[in-house]
């Protein structure tokens, strides 16, 4: 296992005291999977959607999706940042920059020219109902994009940002800050909160910069991850965190949980859009990004704590699942689109659907990747 793809695949010579990090890695794609499977059955902005109506059940739906939102795309970045010094320092930066572009940019490219046609075939196909081979479809295909990609290519253009500022500026990232104690966390959470409304004033929650899939109102997160990863690296903040952290920021992620509900309690009294809470010059916006940002650092932290001291140990199960996390993040929306359309006829509600196909999509979508990898020439890549 190589560093290629830090976010999912730790360098081989990561020292024992990491291991752990694989099963962050492996439950974070597995969050990625549920959060797709979930956004098909409570919303829109997928390929195939058939949302409930039934409204006690949309409500933990998107209790889940908001709080996955709030932290998995950025401890993303943060596991990729903070194993790409080491590789950098490695590699040198001709290699290292080629090697980002194979490993990152063939994945990318691949996805946006077959993967994603492909998929939107599967609904065109059988939702739709016109049936027409996939040369056919694709003859008049125009509907380019990056789909879930947009991580990748983010990724990409953090990681040349990086080299510039490695190689030009001469930062090394070390000996910046000392390590965040629960007080410092919760406090860079409500400032990352504050600058994420200003952003969202302009680019609220659901705008996409096109064609590369980024949606600006989340990126206030996503670039200080990347920075913070690349910080805890060489000032060694993960081993650092402390228990007494670990213990007041499940306290407080716990709390913000409880104050979920109320976004529905206010949203009820005011009268107000729900859009007021994605973006626009509303306290209604301010008070979300505060809790967004609060809640998914506490989450974050916790996990590294809880992972470093309970998670450390590995397994030929683990071993496996995280070696083929990255392609299955690659290939999980032709397992969640293939599912969801193969149960579409069942009369029952989407929500009895979730609860069935909800772990046959998560056990097909790592069986798929790890199919993939067995393809010659493909671990040479991913």
């Amino acid at each position: 296992m190589s560093s290629q793809n830090a976010a999912f695949s730790p360098s081989a010579q990561q020292p024992n005291k990491l291991v752990y990090i694989n099963t962050i890695k492996v439950l974070l794609t597995v969050l990625v999977i549920l959060h797709h499977t979930f956004i098909a059955y409570s919303g829109s902005g997928w390929y195939y959607t058939e949302p409930t109506t039934i409204m006690g059940v949309v409500v933990p739906m998107k209790m889940f999706i908001s709080i996955n939102q709030s932290f998995f795309m950025g401890f993303f970045f943060m596991l990729a940042a903070y194993f790409t010094d080491v590789s950098f320092t490695k590699k040198g930066t001709f290699k290292f920059i080629a090697d980002r572009l194979i490993r990152l940019g063939i994945p990318l490219v691949f996805y946006v020219l077959l993967i994603s046609p492909f998929t939107s075939y599967l609904v065109y196909y059988f939702a739709l109902e016109h049936h027409i081979p996939f040369l056919q479809y694709m003859s008049a295909y125009d509907a380019w994009e990056v789909g879930v990609m947009w991580f990748v290519l983010a990724l990409l253009v953090f990681t040349f940002i990086y080299v510039i500022v490695k190689t030009v500026f001469k930062i090394n990232f070390e000996n910046t800050f000392p390590v965040p104690g629960s007080r410092t966390i919760i406090l860079f959470a409500v400032a990352l909160g504050f600058v994420s409304f200003l952003v969202r004033i302009i680019f609220p929650v659901g705008w996409v910069l096109e064609p590369f899939g980024f949606q600006l109102g989340h990126f206030p997160q996503y670039i200080a991850f990347f920075t913070i990863g690349l910080i805890a690296a060489k000032n060694n903040w993960f081993e650092a965190l402390s228990e007494k952290t670990r213990k007041h920021l499940t306290l407080s992620a716990w709390l913000c949980l409880l104050f979920f509900p109320v976004f529905f309690i206010i949203r009820i009294t005011v009268k107000m859009p729900v859009e007021w809470y994605s973006g626009g010059f509303h306290w209604q916006q301010l008070l979300y990004a505060v809790w967004e940002q609060w809640i998914g650092l506490s989450i974050l932290t916790v996990l590294l704590i809880k992972g470093r001291k309970n998670w450390n140990k590995s397994s030929a199960l683990l071993t496996k699942l995280s070696r083929y996390s990255f392609a299955t993040y690659i290939f999980h929306p032709v397992v969640v689109v293939a599912i969801t359309l193969a149960v579409r006829n069942w009369p029952v509600d989407p929500a009895i659907k979730l609860l069935v196909v909800a772990p046959l999509i998560v056990v097909g979508s790592f069986a798929l990747g790890g199919l993939i990898l067995l393809i010659p020439g493909v671990k040479k890549i991913i």
